[in-house]
């Protein structure tokens, strides 16, 4: 018993001499203590869909890297309509090949599994000369905005808009042919309407800088390769631009349902001429249809209340085309 008596004194001494210590209760305390909410994954450092909203505030910002893809609002503007444009899966890999679109590199997603598509594209790409780099997934994440990329994905570069004015060349063979596009939004149209100029044979087509289509891969590959025949111009504004045209000595053709006069009845088909194709839901915007010299209107049955806007396009063309080889 003295025993313990002295050892309890002992350590009652050393508890004296050395003063109160921290025990481990204080730590665990406030390690339990709330830290308030979990933040959002937009404000996680290592989170994907951090690092994917500040790329995005980077192309916003107009700093985005070689190979990110436009925002959807590309037409907003000439930065936009000259940014490069990434194609992603498989089927619009081999597809855009096909179709000649230009291509400054393929990626090819690290370990991928091969299929006929893939062997497909890499004999194609290797064929062409064109650039391939085996890229890992989450670049290529990163690269297609998290698109289903299927491993595969292609840099399409900007494209080389012509002036407006360029058009105007007396020295041109034939008589001046052109096209101008008001508010058409979807590239299938403009393909199609690129394809019908080839055909028929126009010029040139004309693009306004602000909401409207620009040279997509989806357009290129609807052109059937004549986006590489025929030259589209970008306009800052259409309507100053009809305005030089009429200028130069161009008449300006709106298409419309309510027309002065319709297509078959059309006298100034053998002239220089611009025709201007609207919207198909608004039409003609007020002052373009103001520039123009005629609104023209296609005869159709009345159970057809409108066309889509590259085939009215395609069928003027034709009626243009068929007058002037009289």
């Amino acid at each position: 018993m003295a025993g313990n008596s002295q050892r309890r004194g002992a350590i009652r001494k050393g508890a004296s001499k050395k003063g109160a210590t921290v025990g481990s209760g204080g730590q665990r305390r406030r390690g339990l203590e709330g830290r308030g909410p979990t933040p959002k994954a937009e404000d996680r450092p290592k989170h994907k869909a951090n690092r994917m909203a500040g790329a995005a505030e980077k192309r916003a910002a107009g700093g985005s890297k070689p190979g990110a893809r436009p925002s959807a609002s590309r037409g907003g503007s000439r930065r936009g309509k000259q940014s490069s444009e990434i194609v992603a899966g498989r089927n619009s890999v081999v597809e855009a090949l096909r179709a000649d679109v230009p291509v400054t590199t393929m990626y090819v997603a690290g370990r991928i599994d091969s299929d006929d598509r893939v062997r497909e594209a890499l004999k194609t790409a290797t064929a062409k000369g064109i650039a391939i780099l085996e890229t890992p997934r989450g670049e290529l994440d990163r690269l297609t905005d998290g698109a289903v990329h299927q491993g595969l994905a292609l840099q399409v570069p900007p494209y080389e808009y012509a002036h407006p004015s360029d058009f105007i060349d007396p020295q041109a063979p034939g008589i001046p042919l052109v096209v101008a596009l008001d508010g058409i939004t979807d590239p299938r149209n403009l393909g199609a309407i690129i394809r019908s100029v080839a055909a028929f044979g126009g010029h040139g087509v004309v693009v306004p800088e602000r909401r409207s289509v620009g040279m997509t891969a989806s357009a290129w590959k609807t052109s059937a390769g004549a986006a590489a025949r025929v030259p589209v111009a970008l306009a800052a504004n259409l309507t100053r631009a009809l305005e030089e045209y009429r200028k130069a000595g161009f008449f300006v053709l709106g298409l419309d349902m309510d027309g002065d006069v319709q297509l078959p009845d059309l006298a100034l088909a053998t002239e220089p001429i611009v025709i201007v194709t609207g919207s198909e839901g608004k039409g003609l915007s007020r002052l373009v249809r103001e520039t123009c010299d005629q609104i023209v209107s296609i005869p159709m049955s009345s159970a057809v209340e409108s066309l889509n806007a590259g085939i009215a396009t395609g069928v003027a063309l034709y009626e243009v085309a068929r007058r002037r080889a009289m």
